[in-house]
């Protein structure tokens, strides 16, 4: 509404006549009153409604697209995610982990604890020796997990970090992976280090797009289907 016309009317004027009392006050003699005619000018700034499943989709993948998986987001950057998110959850699909939807190649875009996808690599000090090029998890029928963190190490030497690991589903939402230990992998060099992990995940909402996680410690994920 560009603006609104705010038009103050006076009531109808009344004539005072003499009154036969004296004591009355006498009659007073009517004059037109003047009434001045405001504009009164609002200026609504026109905001999108946010709340349908495409609207909330696309604004989370704005909010992270371009931070490092999260990692340049402001403190209220990730707070608008997460309510974002949150939102999302309200039109997630029954039992999610029975949905086919889960299986498929997916970008990991966003995590709110930027350590939890890749580790040490993707920690402060990791990050100024390793590079992270891409972050993916594919999810395999019926029940195959496979991590990879994809880097460049001091800008030059090309490395990756995978896991392999078997899902198992604990209740409708959640699902637990265990993995192998890790692979990693520099240049031509190749080697397997340290044992066994697990993770539990909560899968908050889902569709052919995009598909939101949350960590036994409470880590937002938001991952990209690839292609």
């Amino acid at each position: 509404m560009a603006s609104i016309l705010a038009l103050f009317f006076p009531a109808k004027p009344q004539v005072l006549l003499s009154h036969p009392n004296p004591s009355y006050p006498p009659s007073i003699s009517l004059r037109p009153r003047r009434y001045k005619i405001s504009t009164v000018h609002a200026s609504i700034a026109a905001r999108p409604v946010v709340g349908a499943p495409d609207d909330l989709v696309a604004s989370i993948l704005s909010k992270v697209k371009g931070t490092d998986g999260g990692v340049l987001l402001t403190k209220d950057g990730h707070k608008e995610v997460a309510g974002a998110a949150l939102q999302l959850e309200k039109y997630c699909v029954d039992e999610p982990v029975k949905c086919p939807l889960i299986f498929g190649e997916w970008d990991v875009v966003y995590c709110s604890r930027p350590t939890s996808p890749g580790g040490g690599y993707r920690s402060a000090f990791g990050r100024l020796v390793f590079k992270t090029n891409e972050i993916v998890q594919v999810v395999e029928a019926p029940d195959a997990v496979r991590n990879m963190v994809s880097f460049s190490a001091f800008g030059f030497l090309d490395g990756e970090v995978s896991l392999k690991g078997t899902l198992k589903v604990l209740d409708d939402k959640l699902i637990q992976v265990i993995f192998e230990p890790p692979k990693l992998k520099i240049g031509s060099l190749g080697f397997q280090y340290g044992g066994e992990s697990e993770v539990k995940l909560q899968i908050t909402y889902i569709d052919e797009k995009i598909r939101l996680g949350k960590g036994s410690r409470g880590s937002l994920f938001v991952f990209l289907r690839r292609g």
